[in-house]
């Protein structure tokens, strides 16, 4: 049974990202999908800029807010239908060291090294798959976060093999103009596309609502997640329809899966 396997660097990036294409292929009993977010460790008494990432969120300071997080992933993996749904255990910048919006988005810090922990650990998970398509971000935004997933990414996928790089959304919707980051620069990528029906759209909406604590955030409510998607999801379709974009290894064996 081929396997895909769904990175997401938090919990919410696949669904958001590439949600539409994750259901399709969890509607196909032929494939096994796993879905796997790097950054999901819980933090005792978090202070600082870290604990402002929560409480500008609503979240009440004595609430445990990956947990809470964690839960609104494993109600989308259910509803999704995933065959297995893994949490890692490492810290969202945040909670290393990363001070400020600002530094969020300004690349990684010298004295962050935690892409070697999701390299290790992605070898690990590698060796036990094998997955036949690995879905990854582009990078677009900037995250630093999302830039330590991509550097993981390629060193156990040399040149983007095997991997298809997903539009990160909502940032995608923000900017429609951002780049890829300037780790895929040098590979050689062409576009893919998977288009969704009305209904795979629909799903995908609700799938996306679930993630309650982020949705006014990053959409501006959950009536906005419907208007932003599915005009974004039309605009990605280039003609009539929805689709969801991806970039894949040009002449290597990364493809996206058929999805009639």
């Amino acid at each position: 049974m081929p396997t895909a396997l769904f990175l997401s660097p938090h919990l919410d990036d696949v669904a958001f990202s590439c949600g539409g294409t994750l259901l399709r292929l969890a509607d196909d009993p032929a494939w096994r999908v796993v879905l796997c977010t790097v950054f999901a460790a819980s933090v005792d008494d978090p202070q600082g800029f870290a604990l402002r990432c929560q409480t500008d969120k609503g979240i009440a300071p004595e609430v445990d807010y990956m947990a809470l997080r964690r839960s609104e992933d494993a109600t989308f993996a259910e509803l999704a239908g995933v065959d297995d749904a893994w949490h890692w255990q490492l810290r969202e910048a945040p909670h290393r060291g990363y001070e400020s919006p600002a530094e969020l988005f300004s690349g990684e810090r010298a004295d962050d090294t935690v892409w070697q922990s999701i390299r290790d650990d992605l070898t690990s998970l590698d060796a036990e798959l094998r997955p036949d398509v690995v879905f990854a971000p582009q990078g677009l935004g900037n995250h630093v976060d999302h830039l330590q997933t991509i550097r993981a990414v390629l060193g156990v996928y040399a040149g983007g093999h095997r991997v298809c790089w997903y539009r990160d959304t909502p940032y995608a919707i923000r900017e429609p103009s951002a780049r890829p980051a300037r780790a895929l620069e040098n590979l050689l990528l062409i576009q893919k596309r998977v288009t969704l029906s009305g209904e795979a759209l629909e799903r995908k909406i609700v799938g996306c609502c679930l993630y309650v604590s982020q949705i006014k955030f990053q959409f501006g409510g959950a009536d906005s997640v419907r208007e932003k998607l599915t005009a974004f999801h039309r605009r990605e379709a280039g003609e009539n329809g929805y689709a969801e974009t991806f970039l894949v290894a040009s002449g290597q064996s990364a493809e996206l899966p058929h999805l009639p």
